[in-house]
């Protein structure tokens, strides 16, 4: 094209099409943008879609089942008619002004009480422990873990074992070392048995604290130590105000969780003494349990099972906001 072409089209407005100035948006941008975060929030949902479906289907409907049953007379017979009488608060009244009740939720509290403790105090020792460096370190922390990976009712069978009267393991070392001159009767005496449970339990629940707890510590950082010695924090002082501080919101974690999952303890105690002997080992989950599938009194143990529900979730929202509380302060 010659150069009087061009000037006539430039004089004429009739320009080439130059490059685009920087920062300049065609219209179709910010629809295509939009149409591609579109997409990607259906794909989102779509990966989302299959756990929202089984939480549904394998938490959320046998909670909300077991939240009806409790309010209907739900027996062996519904299961032929499909009929289940609604009762109302019927079934709450019978077990909570049960005579078994004051006793299984008073064992209830004895036994958590107990085994949360003796679990966490004897983990954080075992966690602070296995800190220090030497030989076989984490040989044995795998050890430890063992009771943690056994099925508990195969746990419950070699604790009934060693802890029978006439033949088991505990009562032969403690003759052997002249301790005791017969069996001591660890399951079958009433004043013994929640003990033994107790004990058996907290043996299952140490290397869940020592594992969460070891994890928590080694996240502290060493600087702190190093500071707090210049300033003569060590020992029991380093724990009180680095050590404990520091590992607070992993305790939290450790107590709510054990909490929980002890209170619906059950095949433990099934396999060691079966609530016995005279109750004395009868708690709100092993009760629930005799009604539900030994007395087949499905609405009163679905009401149980809803009490230890509800005591569960108080603690929860209790110690989880005492604890915020404390951190705030």
């Amino acid at each position: 094209m010659s150069l009087s072409t061009d000037v006539s089209l430039t004089n004429s407005g009739l320009r080439k099409p130059g490059p685009r100035q920087e920062g300049s948006q065609s219209p179709s941008q910010p629809a295509r943008r939009r149409s591609r975060q579109r997409r990607e929030r259906i794909f989102q949902w779509l990966f989302l879609v299959p756990a929202v479906i089984y939480m549904a289907l394998f938490f959320g409907y046998p909670v909300v089942k077991n939240v009806m049953m409790s309010f209907q007379d739900y027996t062996t017979a519904t299961f032929f008619t499909g009929e289940a009488p609604w009762v109302g608060l019927a079934n709450y009244a019978t077990v909570l002004s049960s005579s078994l009740f004051s006793t299984s939720l008073t064992n209830t509290a004895l036994f958590t009480i107990g085994s949360i403790v003796g679990q966490f105090v004897i983990g954080l020792a075992l966690a602070i422990f296995f800190q220090r460096k030497f030989p076989l370190n984490g040989i044995l922390r795998s050890l430890l873990l063992l009771p943690w990976l056994l099925p508990l009712i195969v746990s419950s069978a070699v604790w009934r074992w060693i802890l029978d009267k006439d033949s088991g393991a505990l009562n032969r070392f403690l003759g052997q070392l002249h301790i005791v001159d017969t069996g001591i009767p660890w399951l079958t005496s009433t004043s013994l048995a929640l003990i033994a449970v107790v004990g058996v339990n907290i043996w299952i629940g140490i290397p869940f604290n020592l594992t969460i707890l070891y994890g928590g510590l080694q996240e502290i950082p060493d600087e702190l130590y190093e500071a707090g010695s210049l300033d003569g924090a060590t020992g029991w002082k380093a724990f009180r105000h680095i050590t404990w501080p520091m590992l607070r919101p992993v305790v939290s974690v450790v107590l709510v969780l054990g909490v929980v999952y002890t209170l619906k303890v059950l095949d433990i105690i099934l396999g060691l003494t079966n609530g016995g002997p005279a109750n004395s080992t009868q708690t709100i989950a092993t009760q629930s349990y005799a009604l539900s599938f030994q007395e087949f009194k499905f609405g009163e143990g679905a009401a149980l099972g809803n009490v230890l529900v509800i005591i569960s979730l108080v603690f929860a929202v209790l110690y989880l906001r005492a604890s915020r509380r404390s951190v705030d302060e």
